[in-house]
């Protein structure tokens, strides 16, 4: 059977500081390989980007690797990816926000990335045990609603994603049956392109204030809330 309401939630930008994250990176690359060294792991990792459509931290290792193959600190960067603290990152009342959606319907991490590095992400932030392990990862995830609906069938979604592109698509297939909620946290959300895309139903400065909103009335639905 259907929910009346299932919650839609990115995880980069959206819950998780992935620009803190990438930050590091660049940092680790810069003490380990020098800043040449760091840029080429970087042009590497953008130019995959583009070809992919998703960011494949590891694959763009593998590349980086071939260029200097007898050095041992190649060995160890794979480890550091793997092993970051991620939970570290998470955006303050992340948490606290699933706990708070979950009172009214299904909380699901929906995100985009590869097979491995993405998963892992998720699973060492906590957000795979936060929402019990309902999670989804594709490559356009914007294109993938049939099988969302599929997975977690719904009357009505939300949407929650840091990229307005992500979230116009979404409300052009699913058109009233989704509301979108645009987080304005991360270098997307404030990307040139933003104001060219259909606006959001609902805007937030940062993840934290879905707490203080009433997410059944943001949806149309005729839920109660909870006391």
């Amino acid at each position: 059977m259907a929910d009346d309401l299932v919650f839609l939630i990115d995880v980069d930008n959206t819950l998780l500081d992935n620009d803190r994250v990438q930050h590091d990176l660049r940092a680790y690359l810069e003490q380990q390989f020098g800043v040449e060294g760091r840029d080429r792991y970087w042009d590497i990792y953008t130019a995959r980007f583009a070809e992919l459509g998703y960011a494949d931290y590891l694959g763009a290792v593998q590349q980086f690797r071939l260029g200097a193959l007898n050095d041992p600190k190649m060995l160890r960067l794979g480890e550091w990816l793997m092993a970051y603290p991620f939970a570290d990152r998470l955006y303050p009342q992340a948490l606290q926000v699933i706990r708070h959606l979950s009172q009214w319907g299904k909380v699901v991490v929906l995100s985009d990335g590869d097979a491995v590095f993405q998963p892992r992400k998720v699973q060492r932030s906590g957000l795979w045990d936060a929402v019990d392990g309902r999670v989804l990862i594709y490559v356009h995830k914007e294109t993938m609603l049939a099988e969302i609906e599929q997975s977690y069938p719904a009357r009505r979604y939300v949407m929650i994603d840091d990229k307005v592109r992500i979230l116009a698509a979404m409300k052009q297939g699913w058109s009233e049956r989704l509301t979108t909620v645009f987080p304005r946290q991360g270098h997307y959300a404030f990307a040139p392109d933003v104001a060219s895309f259909t606006t959001p139903d609902a805007t937030i400065e940062r993840i934290g204030e879905l707490l203080d909103h009433d997410l059944p009335a943001i949806a149309g639905t005729q839920q109660e809330t909870p006391t």
